[in-house]
């Protein structure tokens, strides 16, 4: 890795620490997404999406909660995956403590799965069965 200690991975995993994440919850995430802590600007990446969720209604200790089980949705676009499945949620019609609660329960959701190809033609196929 050629990333600088205080410039790159400190400032990461201090934020990972004041999300409320503890040393095992931090090595279980890097482990799982190791881009977490190299790949991500914090400032241009990795705090508005943590912005974001906190303005779908999931505190700071809930959004760490979710990087520990799937570090990979702080990767996600924004525009390309984010917004649109919450978009498509609140169209199914969810509220948004539903949605945040589905985000939460279900981080996977929000990029491992294509929504044109997959998400929506389940669901659909699910309304049409009544």
């Amino acid at each position: 890795m050629g990333y600088s200690l205080e410039g790159n991975l400190k400032p990461r995993l201090q934020w990972l620490k004041e999300l409320g994440t503890d040393d095992s919850q931090v090595a279980k995430a890097i482990t799982k997404f190791p881009q977490l802590i190299g790949s991500y600007s914090l400032e241009g990446n990795l705090k508005p999406r943590q912005q974001w969720l906190k303005e779908l209604g999931l505190d700071d200790s809930q959004v760490a909660k979710m990087i520990v089980k799937f570090p990979k949705i702080m990767g996600y676009s924004l525009e390309k995956n984010l917004k649109p499945r919450v978009q498509w949620l609140k169209e199914l019609g969810m509220d948004d403590s539903q949605v945040a609660t589905t985000i939460l329960k279900f981080p996977h959701f929000m990029g491992s799965y294509s929504l044109e190809e997959n998400l929506k033609p389940k669901a659909q196929w699910l309304k049409d069965l009544g």
